[in-house]
């Protein structure tokens, strides 16, 4: 405050006693002012309370260090490295807790922080980077923009039952009808000999288990729906970080032609929407013996109250499935499938267990939920594979609310942005072990005090009362579709090496590229 103050004073002093130049040149006001700005952003953060905690140079006073990361894809792994540089001890052996990634905002890698930041009635809202997210000039029905814990918290109690587990299971036929096109394309893979980019094929998969696009028909981007998302990740992930200039920039990006594939995916579910409408004969009624949709649910909800939930908010749950939900599910598919073919020993552990259960009639083919959640070693490989590449891969950016508060045994004024990366925080050592950078599923098979101490710290759906609403249904599709591959397939990595290769790209979810591999049918 003194600082402000005092340049403020110099500032102005300075302008009144030199009034006559400016006015004859008033380019001079202009470089004084540009001058003042300058002086202000380089002296700022010297006289900060959090003057002393550690960063790069640059993120202590200009967010263009975080956008440059962020803008080249490197973040998650530049994230890890900052915290292991900036460790009070062996960098080899554990993180440092707190470090500055742009002038008001620092990644925290401690675990009672995390119960600080994301924990209900904590006060902690969605800092604005989030703003990016959503449209400016349109009604805020989104709950992953919503920064409001009250509106959030009103919204996400309209739709949390259609996303339980006891609604979700009796969906599983859908998810059956689904995987069983995808074991069609890999037997066709299988005969031909052909190489398959693994990831393309998730990625098609999520998208029509959630609503039949026919990505697993066609092998290919429809409508360039794939690729639009992409880029327009890459354009809310950058804008957040100077969601200042979201208003001048949305209406820019969004005529734009890389983004027609969106126009298609919001044409697609309003149609999906109204069509669902119309059939909707029963008017509320519903045979509980017979499976619905999702939307099909709501609009029945809709249909005898509209005041619990508005059209407007079925549009955008069935656009937050199809974006967030096939993005989240196929980068989390391609990670399990990764592993399980980098370390073998894992794969055959895990057919083991399958075959165990198989002799015994306990699970059927295709496996239901219910049996695939009874199999330990097929859970710990799919929360391993989740902790090892998680979807997400920014700081979950939280204000720190009026009064301050106390991290990791540092004080952060009101006002100052602090979060928890997924990256970070399951590349912690002290928590996940010394081998934490290895895949071993057994860590989560190991001592139930540590177990429960992990999963206190584990990321990837986020925490809280923000906990991804998908959680359910992403780890239900999962926990299908991968015994599946696994007992009827094998994958081949194409590379000289004959280990599995992909390449990452962070366009806020760290998607997977390049993961080539040959099918096999597995002998019966």
């Amino acid at each position: 405050m003194y600082l402000n103050t005092a340049l403020v004073h110099i500032v102005s002093k300075y302008l009144s006693s030199n009034m006559l130049v400016f006015l004859h040149n008033p380019l001079w006001l202009i470089v004084v002012l540009c001058g003042a700005v300058l002086l202000y952003l380089v002296v700022q953060p010297w006289f900060s309370p959090q003057r002393h905690l550690p960063g790069p140079f640059l993120a202590r006073i200009t967010r263009l260090w975080l956008f440059k990361k962020v803008y080249h894809g490197t973040f998650p792994t530049t994230n890890i490295e900052l915290h292991r540089k900036y460790g009070t001890c062996d960098p080899d052996a554990c993180l440092g807790p707190i470090v500055r990634i742009a002038p008001n905002e620092y990644s925290i890698d401690d675990l009672s922080a995390a119960k600080t930041i994301y924990g209900s009635g904590k006060g902690f809202r969605k800092s604005s980077w989030y703003e990016g997210s959503g449209n400016p000039f349109g009604p805020r029905a989104s709950m992953f923009v919503e920064s409001d814990p009250h509106l959030h918290a009103t919204f996400r109690r309209k739709i949390a039952a259609a996303y339980s587990m006891t609604n979700l299971v009796r969906l599983e036929s859908f998810v059956d009808k689904c995987t069983e096109i995808l074991g069609l394309r890999l037997d066709e893979f299988a005969k031909a000999g052909i190489r398959i980019d693994v990831s393309h094929w998730m990625q098609c998969y999520a998208f029509d288990v959630g609503e039949r696009f026919g990505f697993l028909d066609m092998g290919e981007d429809i409508q360039g729906i794939m690729s639009s998302l992409t880029d327009y990740l890459l354009y809310c992930a950058r804008v957040g970080i100077f969601p200042e200039w979201h208003r001048t920039l949305f209406r820019r990006q969004m005529k734009s032609s890389k983004l027609a594939g969106l126009a298609h995916i919001r044409k697609f579910a309003e149609s999906q929407l109204e069509h669902k409408y119309n059939q909707t004969s029963t008017k509320g009624e519903s045979d509980s013996s017979m499976p619905i949709d999702m939307i099909t649910k709501f609009l029945r909800i809709h249909d005898q109250d509209p005041s619990k939930i508005n059209k407007d908010e079925i549009l955008s749950v069935g656009m937050m499935n199809v974006g967030a939900g096939s993005d989240t599910t196929s980068i989390s598919l391609s990670s399990v499938l990764f592993n399980l073919i980098k370390y073998p020993q894992t794969l055959e552990r895990l057919r083991l267990e399958i075959k165990e259960h198989e002799s015994d009639d306990s699970i059927s083919d295709p496996i239901r939920f219910s049996e695939a959640h009874n199999l330990p070693y097929l859970q710990a490989v799919l929360k391993e594979a989740l902790r090892m590449h998680p979807a997400t891969g920014l700081i979950l950016g939280r204000v720190v609310p009026p009064g301050g508060t106390t991290l990791a045994g540092q004080y952060f004024d009101s006002g100052t942005v602090v979060g928890i990366n997924s990256w970070v925080a399951h590349a912690n050592q002290d928590v996940y072990g010394a081998d934490a950078n290895i895949f071993r599923p057994e860590r989560w098979l190991e001592d139930s005090e540590l177990v429960k101490r992990r999963e206190s710290y584990f990321m990837t759906f986020g925490q809280g009362s923000r906990t991804c609403i998908g959680k359910n249904i992403s780890m239900m599709e999962m926990s299908k579709v991968i015994p599946q591959i696994v007992r009827h397939y094998d994958l081949l990595p194409q590379t000289a090496s004959g280990n599995p290769e992909w390449n990452t790209e962070n366009v806020w979810f760290v998607k997977t590229r390049d993961f080539y591999c040959k099918v096999r049918k597995v002998s019966s």
